[in-house]
């Protein structure tokens, strides 16, 4: 009985240091999203510098989780848990790179004139933040319906990379000397479209750890 206590308390540990984990990459992302609205170079550096805190929280969930899988010897149920545990935190790993590619993208755009479409990335990084939010509850929650519901967001970044990519291709057309910063517009609205992806893959293992199956939800 003290064996699974001990565990407990380990896995809720580990269960906090993700939400932690989680919470600061969705804090980046938002920040972020109010560099490029400001055109606030400093909140975009400071974008740029947390990306050392989440690989070090990173390696520090996972280091923590072999423990527990060496230690404890964990089956079914748990075992998917802690399982599920190093996708996560490889998935919020690389959402965290992809809000660094946005406060860089703030930087480059800062001392220019804002394009339309970048009302599109705005709305992306949005709607990545409430994904991240509801993906980590559906974890917390083991909600498997939850999970899904979160990754049905990613529809949503899908249609305004779309959309973006059309009016920019239409605006090189129209001004072959915006190619350029065009080009980044572009490249910046992939980065987004990826992070909805890697918050799918979170759901995707949210799912798995419920259930037991893998189900497919990037269609």
């Amino acid at each position: 009985m003290k064996t699974r206590i001990a565990f407990l308390e380990e896995l809720n540990r580990l269960r906090h240091d993700i939400l932690a984990m989680a919470t600061r990459v969705e804090e980046d992302l938002g920040k972020a999203l109010n560099a490029l609205r400001n055109n606030d170079v400093e909140l975009a550096k400071e974008v740029k510098a947390d990306d050392a805190v989440i690989n070090a929280m990173q390696i520090k969930i996972e280091d923590e989780a072999a423990i527990v899988i060496a230690t404890q010897q964990p089956v079914a149920r748990d075992l998917r848990e802690l399982v599920t545990i190093f996708k996560l935190t490889s998935n919020l790993e690389r959402i965290g790179d992809h809000a660094v590619h946005l406060a860089k993208a703030a930087i480059k755009f800062s001392d220019k004139p804002s394009f339309r479409s970048m009302e599109h990335l705005e709305r992306m990084a949005e709607t990545g933040q409430q994904m991240i939010r509801a993906a980590i509850s559906a974890f917390l929650s083991q909600d498997a319906d939850g999970a899904r519901n979160a990754a049905a967001l990613d529809d949503i970044i899908d249609t305004e990379h779309k959309t973006l990519i059309e009016e920019v291709m239409a605006l090189i057309k129209e001004q072959p000397k915006l190619t350029k910063k065009a080009i980044r517009l572009l490249n910046t609205s992939s980065y987004l479209e990826r992070l909805g992806d890697h918050v799918t893959n979170i759901c995707e293992a949210v799912i798995y750890m419920v259930e037991g199956r893998h189900e497919e939800l990037n269609q």
